[in-house]
């Protein structure tokens, strides 16, 4: 597998809202090749497109809530074909009841074959939550495995903070891991940028190069800004090369 890291445009919230054409030409300056949406701040799916030309950049996914696809179906599926976005990615739900775990279940199994059929892949990305047992005992997250078809975005750190060992779950998701989440911090769940935290950010990188899965960069902490965080990460990247 190549290293064409993408990036996971939260990293760069503080910019994005209203410089999204300059932080995606800074992106791609350091070396990034795609990058994960995060929301579009109102800008049309012509913009978009454009902007991400003008970058040299690629659309590797989006992430976006299911109640988009529950309220404005339609709509949303024409405004993700139009950017050529193939990957629809839930950024974690609330899955606090067994009634509401039920409830997420029933909805992304109705709609994923629908997406499908618009060349459009649901995933879903975990946090630490989904680690934990729902009221009938059993791992939130493997409930997810085993009654949906959903891709699946492994967030590494997420998963380390909760205790599981990421690159064991990653052998264990094989066909079903579209993408991982590339992020550090410490068990407690501070977020560094990599290589500055606990993560075994190593282990899981050099994982993801054996699988051949795209790994796509998130670093939350905005210190001292999104930009100079997406700097540090992909500087940390270069030097495993």
């Amino acid at each position: 597998m190549s290293r064409n890291y993408g990036i996971q445009l939260y990293s760069v919230r503080d910019r994005t809202p209203t410089d999204m054409k300059g932080v995606l030409k800074d992106l791609a300056q350091m070396g990034y090749k795609s990058v994960e949406f995060a929301g579009f701040f109102g800008h049309s799916a012509e913009d978009i497109v454009l902007m991400l030309k003008d970058a040299g950049l690629t659309l590797s996914g989006t992430h976006s809530g299911l109640n988009d696809l529950l309220t404005d179906y339609d709509s949303t599926i024409a405004y993700l074909k139009a950017i050529g976005n193939q990957h629809y990615i839930i950024p974690g739900h609330d899955l606090s009841t067994q009634a509401k775990i039920d409830q997420f279940v029933e909805d992304v199994n109705r709609l994923q074959p629908l997406m499908e059929k618009e060349g459009i892949k649901l995933g879903y990305h975990n946090h630490a939550h989904e680690f934990l047992p729902n009221e009938d005992g059993s791992m939130i997250y493997n409930t997810l495995r085993e009654k949906t078809n959903l891709w699946l975005q492994l967030d590494t750190f997420w998963a380390y903070k909760a205790g599981e060992d990421p690159v064991k779950l990653m052998e264990e998701l094989k066909d079903r891991l579209f993408f991982i989440h590339l992020k550090d911090g410490t068990a407690d769940g501070k977020g560094f940028p990599l290589g500055q935290g606990t993560a075994p950010v190593k282990a899981v990188h050099d994982k993801a190069l054996q699988m051949g899965v795209p790994m796509v960069v998130e670093s939350e902490t905005l210190k001292p800004s999104g930009t100079e965080e997406a700097l540090a990460c992909i500087t940390y990247l270069k030097s495993l090369a």
